[in-house]
């Protein structure tokens, strides 16, 4: 009986809501605040994309990609494609999921009903990233899954929690939360040195990372000019944060609050020079984690005045009112608190596992008496991702770039709303907006069009002025009728110099020639190819889900 009654202490004092002081009530409130900010730029970004992404008329169908999924999972299609959209997937049902995320999102930064608002977020996210296929192949997608499913059981029950004093989060869900946190960074870090990178090892991997990146700002161009020690100099320093440093999240107190004051800033340099959508805001808000509501008070001090009322003290304990004896709660007020912390403590347990397993499998990729199932069964849903961000550094900027004509030998450029284009417009500020498109183009022009298949898809769209798609530009400029060509090309770039910045220049580029085959459509209205790109490119190692053919591609992996 003692035996058991240890058992069952120490699994209260891992799973109950009773943390030792100081509280981290404050932390806990910011970062479900920024959370919703969040899921509302992710929610927002789709709303003006997803049409042209995914729906019935966009590059990669949803509707097309669901009857692949149910051909070849069958029965299991439910749980390896987790999503609303095998209800409808039409052009509305995809508008209303960003509508509903937007209004739910909204809810949890205004604190009302915050768990069931951050698992609507969840659905809507988890039901998006499962249908977006190739444009929905980044880490930060992932980050974002699982931070949303920890906070479910991170965030104060009810409808209007306020603080959420009578309801603090147990010591196991802020250890997930950190442990999330170390393993953006670790594995990230060791990535870097397993995958043998000589950039990285020369510590020159900075050396042309502003120039090269998927999307920079207008800011990277000078960063990018820098002395090159600077960039060597934070070579170094990401391989010491990631493998070292990251480190004192695991020690007392004040090594926690100096590592947040470390990190802080290095995310908000990492925003400042280029665009990673809403990854580094997520990366920089878990960094609150850390810290305590005893220096949150001291570094905010607006929120002295708040402290001084009161208002992070224990409530006060309710007295005892003999008159009215205390009405015994019914046999499922009984047992409903116990299952719901049984329920909580299983799930924690084997999100930890498998998270942990596949940390340990990259130290050790051998070790295999650690069972798999439990990790490859969560794999759909996200909720656990490996991470490593820039494992890889890219050799060279090449852009794609779609271009029509109507005699084959003049041709416009269709211009783009985010990616680098015009020489003399500077790189915007536009993070944590998610240009989905434009992205996946950066990571298609390292790649080749066999796998990047959307790339002519595109092409096809083109030559038929199709709306949604069109969408996805900043101007159609044959709004007057489609071209007869079309044709996708590669070119590389660079930063302009200092003499042509002067002449108001922030790029130059070279044109490489043909990234896909040039089409056109024939009176039939099938498309004929007229001109293929030369054979060869670099390829990159690809992930696909078990039931999917050759023909519906997405990068699993990649360096973001």
């Amino acid at each position: 009986m003692s035996r058991y009654s240890s058992l069952v202490a120490l699994l209260r004092w891992i799973f109950a809501s009773n943390p030792p002081q100081p509280t981290r009530l404050i932390p806990r409130w910011l970062f479900l605040r920024a959370l919703g900010l969040i899921y509302f730029s992710a929610f927002f970004s789709l709303l003006f994309q997803v049409c042209g992404l995914i729906g019935p008329n966009g590059l990669l169908p949803a509707g097309d990609y669901l009857r692949s999924a149910t051909q070849y999972a069958g029965a299991w299609r439910w749980w390896l494609a987790p999503t609303v959209f095998w209800l409808a997937s039409g052009s509305r049902a995809l508008v209303l999921v960003c509508w509903v995320g937007i209004v739910v999102s909204l809810l949890l930064v205004l604190n009302f009903w915050p768990r069931a608002m951050i698992l609507a977020c969840l659905i809507g996210f988890v039901s998006f990233t499962s249908v977006l296929q190739a444009f929905s192949s980044y880490q930060s997608d992932g980050m974002l899954i699982e931070a949303g499913f920890l906070c479910v059981f991170f965030a104060p029950p009810g409808l209007r929690p306020g603080w959420g004093q009578r309801h603090q989060a147990s010591r196991a869900i802020q250890f997930l939360l950190q442990w999330m946190l170390f393993r953006i960074y670790f594995e990230s870090g060791l990535g870097k040195i397993i995958s043998g990178e000589p950039e990285w090892r020369k510590l020159t991997a900075m050396s042309e990372y502003y120039q090269n990146g998927p999307l920079p700002t207008w800011l990277a161009w000078y960063a990018q000019h820098l002395p090159g020690w600077f960039h060597i100099a934070t070579s170094g320093f990401t391989l010491l944060l990631e493998l070292v440093l990251i480190w004192m999240i695991f020690l007392p107190r004040r090594f926690r609050v100096l590592l947040f004051c470390i990190v802080t800033p290095w995310q908000i340099g990492i925003i400042l020079t280029s665009n990673y959508g809403f990854l580094n805001y997520l990366v920089l808000v878990l960094g609150i984690l850390l810290v305590d509501d005893k220096f949150l008070i001291w570094l905010l001090s607006p929120l002295r005045r708040i402290a001084k009322a009161g208002a992070f003290d224990s409530p006060a304990p309710v007295p005892d009112v003999p008159a009215t004896p205390a009405k015994q709660p019914s046999w499922l007020g009984r047992v409903i608190p116990p299952a719901r912390a049984a329920f909580a403590a299983l799930v924690l347990t084997w999100v930890f596992y498998a998270a942990t397993a596949q940390f340990v499998w990259i130290v050790l990729p051998h070790l295999s008496w650690l069972p798999i199932r439990p990790v490859t069964a969560l794999e759909p849903f996200r909720i656990t991702p490996k991470y490593g961000l820039f494992v890889v550094m890219t050799r060279g900027r090449y852009e794609i770039e779609f271009q029509g004509s109507n005699d084959g030998r003049t041709w416009t450029a269709y211009p783009f709303r985010y990616k680098p284009q015009e020489l003399n417009q500077a790189s915007r500020i536009f993070a944590p907006y998610q240009a989905r498109f434009d992205w996946t183009l950066w990571f298609a022009s390292i790649d080749n069009w066999q796998q990047n298949l959307f790339v002519v898809n595109t092409e096809e769209r083109l030559l038929t002025n199709t709306p949604a798609v069109l969408a996805l530009f900043a101007g159609n400029p044959f709004a007057s009728g489609p071209p007869e060509h079309v044709r996708a090309v590669v070119l590389q770039y660079w930063f302009a110099d200092s003499e042509q910045r002067r002449q108001g220049l922030w790029w130059r580029r070279e044109f490489l020639g043909l990234y896909a085959p040039q089409i056109v459509q024939e009176s039939n209205g099938r498309f004929q190819i007229i001109a293929m790109p030369p054979p060869g490119g670099k390829r990159l190692q690809l992930r696909q889900p078990p039931w999917l053919a050759a023909n519906l591609p997405g990068p699993e992996d990649n360096p973001q």
